[in-house]
């Protein structure tokens, strides 16, 4: 049953593009108290834009336009100007610093579309709204060497062949990495302005020299400006953010990006408050205070992911972690439930246990509150099966002290739990999820399966079930009637009964479980017939019983289930 409830939630899971790679992480998402995610892509829509450009005199642009076409608009001062030249060349070095291209429109498909890193793709695009074109711009400056991006230096550069002679090295990356704080602290304060709103920032430097520099460390870098790349936040991302934090599942952010840039995106997730602060990677190791309650993460390595994760773990956190690239499978593998995206890296889907076939982490929200719902559907057939469990074991105890010598025969208990623990039992793990699946707090990690009551309830219920099971059996026999089969009939009736009673919440818009009620009907069927039809009768070794008897044990066997229900309630 456990097996079976698992696999119809890795089902369910597939069909909302959510795919466990291992099964026991459909059960697992149930208990996860924090949810580590990155932001591009997953809390963003990756459809990167440079939205303003700042010159190394400090003039100020700010481009239009949508997605990756390249038809926009340049404009400094709300009015649209024809691109500066000191602009063109910001844009040039951009665009030679730079491994991506524009697929244009073709057949059926009407948007111009990314080939390689956003980012970079959004410099390309940056670039032929400024009235260049990538491929002229590239061939009549080939690309000789280069210095490709590197996280400790947080910026790549490039050398290119000029065809009048000479060189040009190009440079992107992190304004800190790229300027210099002596003479460009004016463009650092615009940069800071820039991440405060929640732009990605990168300066840009070029050089032009006659010998061919070396790319690790080109002499006479000149700051050509800055760009700030938005990526708009996903539609529904706040009201995501806000889903985890009622389920009790605490969202954290984790980027490489600015201080700034970070803060800006959790506030407006609404995971950062007023006095929250933001740590930063770069600032040496985390320490205990800054994991046990920071939620935003700032210019974090991918070796840092690693220790977040296990000082959550640590605190007994369940943590979920997700990622796309190479550098996030040691974090994805560690973490208790690895979250991989569809269009990342196939080497972060090997190491994940779930991959979100749409990258987005509103899907995950949808499988935590699956996995909640299959370990209540795993606790509800604990209930039913054990505390019949318990009914029988003491039924064929007690039985004799009661004058009953043998309570029920091996073939009668047989089939009562091939009726009771078979249909119904798979069915039950098709319930349902409660109305406040999401609204309830995490299980801890550290409490029993039984724990929360289960186990007092399922003795409580055995008792019960034993109780009825008896004193009908010892009515009968007084009565001279058959008190064996009377039993057979009780308490198999009673245990679908209970099977009822443990069902899932029913609430106005809820799906209902129509398979149990079936189940139920079917079991309930064939337990009559067990002392109904003669070949039956025979097999199981039951008597007999007239119809007002069986009304009689139908109406003796719901008190269980009524019972139970009302405790519920």
């Amino acid at each position: 049953v456990v097996t079976l409830a698992l696999a119809l939630g890795a089902r369910r899971m597939a069909r909302t593009r959510a795919i466990p790679r291992r099964l026991h992480a459909v059960e697992t998402l149930g208990s996860v108290t924090v949810l580590a995610s990155d932001k591009t892509g997953t809390l963003t829509q990756n459809r990167m834009s440079v939205q303003q450009a700042i010159t190394a005199d400090g003039m100020d642009y700010t481009l239009t336009g949508s997605g990756y076409d390249p038809a926009g608009e340049v404009r400094h001062q709300g009015q649209q100007v024809e691109p500066p030249e000191d602009l063109i060349l910001l844009a040039r070095a951009g665009l030679l610093c730079n491994d991506a291209s524009l697929v244009p429109p073709s057949g059926q498909r009407t948007e111009w579309q990314p080939a390689g890193d956003p980012l970079e793709v959004a410099l390309v695009t940056f670039a032929a709204r400024c009235g260049l074109d990538p491929a002229t711009e590239r061939a009549a400056a080939p690309r000789i060497a280069e210095h490709p991006f590197d996280q400790s230096t947080r910026r790549m550069t490039t050398v290119h062949q000029l065809g009048a002679g000479g060189f040009l090295a190009a440079c992107k990356g992190a304004p800190e990495s790229v300027l210099d704080p002596d003479t460009d602290a004016a463009l650092l304060g615009a940069a800071a302005e820039l991440a405060g709103e929640g732009l990605r920032v990168l300066a840009v430097a070029a050089a032009v020299s006659e010998t061919e520099p070396d790319p690790t460390a080109p002499p006479g870098l000149r700051v050509a400006g800055l760009v700030g790349i938005g990526d708009p936040l996903r539609p529904g991302a706040r009201d995501t953010a806000a889903a985890f934090d009622r389920s009790g599942v605490r969202l954290l952010l984790i980027t490489g990006d600015h201080p700034a840039t970070a803060g800006a995106i959790g506030t407006q997730l609404g995971i950062l408050g007023s006095g929250d602060r933001v740590a930063v990677g770069d600032a040496g190791p985390l320490n205990t205070e800054d994991i046990a309650h920071t939620r935003v993460y700032a210019r974090t390595q991918p070796d840092q992911k690693l220790d977040i994760i296990a000082g959550l773990q640590q605190r007994g956190e369940v943590v979920a972690m997700t990622g796309d690239g190479v550098n996030d499978a040691p974090a994805l593998r560690r973490a208790d439930i690895g979250v991989a995206m569809g269009g990342g890296t196939e080497v972060a889907r090997q190491a994940a246990d779930l991959v979100l076939v749409d990258d987005n982490l509103a899907t995950v929200a949808d499988a935590i509150g699956e996995g909640r719902r299959i370990y209540d559907n795993i606790r509800r057939f604990l209930r039913y099966a054990l505390s019949g469990g318990i009914a029988e074991l003491l039924v064929m105890l007690i039985g004799p002290l009661l004058g009953m010598p043998l309570a029920l025969l091996p073939a009668q208990l047989l089939w009562i739990n091939l009726l009771t623990h078979g249909i119904p039992g798979v069915a039950l793990g098709a319930e349902p999820a409660e109305a406040d699946v999401l609204r309830r707090k995490p299980r801890s990690p550290q409490e029993s399966v039984l724990g929360d009551g289960l186990l007092a309830s399922i003795v409580a219920g055995g008792l019960c079930l034993a109780a009825v099971v008896l004193a009908s059996g010892v009515i009968a026999d007084h009565a001279g009637r058959p008190w064996q089969s009377v039993m057979f009939v009780v308490l198999g009736l009673a245990q679908l009964g209970v099977a009822l009673a443990v069902r899932a919440k029913a609430e106005a818009g809820t799906p209902r479980n129509w398979s149990l009620l079936g189940a139920v009907a079917v079991s309930a069927l064939l337990q009559v017939a067990g002392v109904v039809l003669p070949p039956l009768q025979s097999l199981l070794g039951t008597e007999p019983l007239t119809l007002p008897e069986l009304v009689a044990c139908a109406a003796v066997a719901v008190i269980p289930g009524a019972a139970l229900r009302l405790a519920r309630r």
